[in-house]
């Protein structure tokens, strides 16, 4: 086991330079010895940044192979644009360091299926960075699925509900890739917040797998009329087509019988959600009103108010609450996204001092990133019904599901 180990940052945009500040808080174990962006500032930002925090400057580059050459790198963490983490990911893995990739869907099932088989034939992993597999009230579910509260797990949704139309709009003044992707591509292009933790539930490649889907759209309009409403876009964008709907509904079949319904939902005013919710026979959890519902005598006889549940889920906590999340501290809560950012990096950081597989691994982030490969095919072809890969060849059948503390490596 590593006492301390070294790492590069490649990509220090707004998340990656996000999470350099929090890697720095880690500093008595974690060292960041390179940051890498196309764009020099954003180095030299990051570079000050590492300074001020722990009183090493890194090294920086434009260039991120220069990175994966640095002497002594135990990892990477890669928060490039969506199109390079798979690339640099099976570049970081066939150099013999361990990744860490942020989210985002695959462009191809090609690059899904090479990382898989980079894995299969270096031994060198990767890991997928999805933090909402870290959600206080996602893990709390897990545990109360894993007990048999809800009963038989029938139906599970999940949502990227966030109104990104200033993000997305301004994407060429705050150089941000949404932009090129909004105008060129239609598909579920950010699956993994949603999928992740139900796929977690439902033990995807873990006795259970996803085998098809199929993606519906609306009309691509909030765009639109947000450059009509804002000047200074006009010479760029006012009159250009978007491709990108404004809401995309996948409909997702798994071997077991489980239905998975997840949701794109970005360019319409909006309040943030991820709707994660979980049903069962004997009960259901909702995360718009904090809601529980169970097949109980004292649950029916309330049953035409909804509001009657609402915040129920804290009643709860104590029983089944993450282990994880008893112990998280003040400084973890600020570090990012209410806590998760914490968390899913010290998985990372302990998977690489352990030399240990990571607890998100290639066959899941294959099997969540291609549902946006697959989205755009479907929808394509007016919705059509799409077979989803196995991804671990067979594997799935005898690997063990990993426990809400097992996924949550401390």
């Amino acid at each position: 086991m590593k006492d301390k180990i070294k790492v590069g940052v490649i990509g220090v945009g707004g998340r990656g330079n996000g999470m350099v500040g929090t890697i720095n808080k880690m500093n008595e174990d974690v060292q960041i010895i390179g940051v890498c962006d196309l764009y020099q500032d954003r180095v030299e930002d990051a570079q000050k940044k590492v300074e001020e925090d722990t009183g090493f400057k890194p090294f920086g580059t434009t260039d991120y192979h220069e990175i994966l050459k640095l002497e002594g790198l135990d990892s990477v963490y890669i928060a490039s644009d969506w199109e390079m983490h798979v690339r640099i990911a099976i570049d970081s893995m066939k150099a013999g360091i361990p990744a860490a990739m942020e989210v985002g869907g695959a462009y191809t099932l090609e690059e899904c299926w090479e990382l898989v088989d980079t894995y299969e034939k270096t031994g060198v992993w990767a890991m997928m960075m999805e933090n909402c597999c870290y959600g206080e009230r996602e893990m709390m579910v897990h545990n109360m699925v894993r007990s048999g509260l809800f009963g038989k797990i029938v139906f599970c949704s999940g949502q990227y509900a966030h109104d990104l139309r200033n993000e997305v709009s301004y994407g060429t003044k705050n150089r941000h890739y949404r932009l090129r992707n909004y105008l060129s591509r239609n598909c579920e292009n950010y699956p993994t917040h949603e999928l992740g933790p139900i796929a977690k539930i439902l033990e995807i490649n873990r006795g259970n797998r996803m085998v098809s889907m199929a993606s519906y759209c609306s009309g691509s309009y909030g765009l639109k009329e947000y450059v009509k409403e804002h000047e200074d876009l006009h010479e760029e964008l006012l009159g250009k087509e978007f491709a990108q709907a404004d809401v995309v509904k996948t409909i997702i079949n798994t071997e077991r019988g489980e239905l998975i319904e997840l949701t794109l939902d970005t360019t319409l005013p909006r309040y943030y959600s991820r709707g994660f919710t979980v049903r069962g026979t004997k009960g259901l959890y909702q995360e718009d009103g904090d809601t529980i519902y169970l097949d109980e005598e004292e649950y029916r006889k309330n049953e035409w108010e909804q509001k009657n549940f609402w915040g129920k889920a804290e009643e709860f906590e104590d029983e089944y609450h993450s282990d994880l999340w008893k112990n998280t501290t003040e400084e973890m809560l600020k570090a990012g996204h209410g806590g998760m950012d914490w968390h899913v990096l010290r998985a990372w950081v302990e998977s690489v001092k352990t030399d240990a597989l990571p607890p998100i691994d290639v066959y899941d982030a294959a099997a969540w990133m291609s549902i946006t490969a697959l989205s755009e095919q479907s929808i394509k072809n007016g919705g059509q019904t799409v077979e989803i890969p196995d991804f671990t060849r067979g594997k799935y059948k005898n690997r063990e599901p990993l426990a809400d503390n097992d996924y949550a490596i401390k």
